[in-house]
């Protein structure tokens, strides 16, 4: 079962003052920095902090917006136009938590794989390493698109096996076009009450700032970090 929300990690941190010497290193004037596979902040000497490193798996049916939450996670330029992924393509977030009983400060790095339906569905490998030693899987619908939503059962149980060791979350895209929903806020909390998994709901574009992102990157970290706490 996920962890509850602020159990393990200040989930408002990014609000804080304290947190402003942290995130200006994710930061160029006043938008978020773009990082390469082998880039990382440039930290201070003052500033003595870990990163710890995870791989995370983008799910969804072709047109949900896997790429397009890729971009916004990293507070990237939203794609202008869909395409369908050709083959895995790889997004790096940092994402500063302070932990609530310690108070120390940890750098998360989720390095976001996303991989096209139509891919996987081609070539037998894709699936397999996008697999190979994950950490978490994002499993994604659209709040447009009614099938999208009645394939996460299928999406889970396709994917994840009982003994894997995997954060599991749900994201739910386009949320703010409510006006053509076609999921509505019963579907989700059914949903929820079936598999035990919290939906996250993303919309609007990266203008909105660390707050449309931090439950969700938030979330990662707390799970992700019990789920080693755990382990250890």
């Amino acid at each position: 079962m996920p962890v509850p929300p602020g159990s393990i990690i200040v989930s408002d941190w990014h609000r804080c003052p304290d947190s402003r010497e942290f995130f200006s290193r994710i930061l160029h004037k006043k938008k978020r920095r773009k990082f390469g596979l082998l880039e990382a902040p440039m930290m201070p000497p003052h500033m003595n902090v870990d990163i710890v490193r995870y791989k995370v798996f983008l799910s969804g049916k072709t047109g949900v917006g896997k790429s397009a939450l890729a971009a916004r996670l990293a507070g990237l330029d939203l794609p202008k136009m869909h395409y369908e992924t050709t083959g895995i393509e790889t997004t790096v977030v940092f994402w500063p938590v302070r932990l609530k009983e310690s108070g120390r400060v940890l750098f998360f790095r989720f390095e976001l794989w996303d991989c096209g339906e139509s891919a996987i569905r081609r070539f037998d490998h894709m699936l397999p390493s996008c697999k190979e030693q994950v950490d978490a899987i994002l499993f994604l619908f659209s709040f447009t698109d009614r099938g999208s939503f009645d394939d996460l059962s299928n999406q889970i149980s396709r994917i994840t096996e009982p003994s894997d060791r995997v954060v599991n979350l749900v994201v739910g895209t386009k949320f703010d076009l409510f006006m053509h929903t076609d999921v509505t806020e019963s579907d989700v909390t059914h949903f929820q009450e079936v598999w035990g998994l919290p939906v996250f709901r993303v919309g609007g574009d990266v203008s909105a700032g660390l707050g449309e992102v931090a439950p969700l990157l938030n979330a990662l970290a707390e799970n992700l970090w019990h789920q080693d706490c755990m382990a250890a």
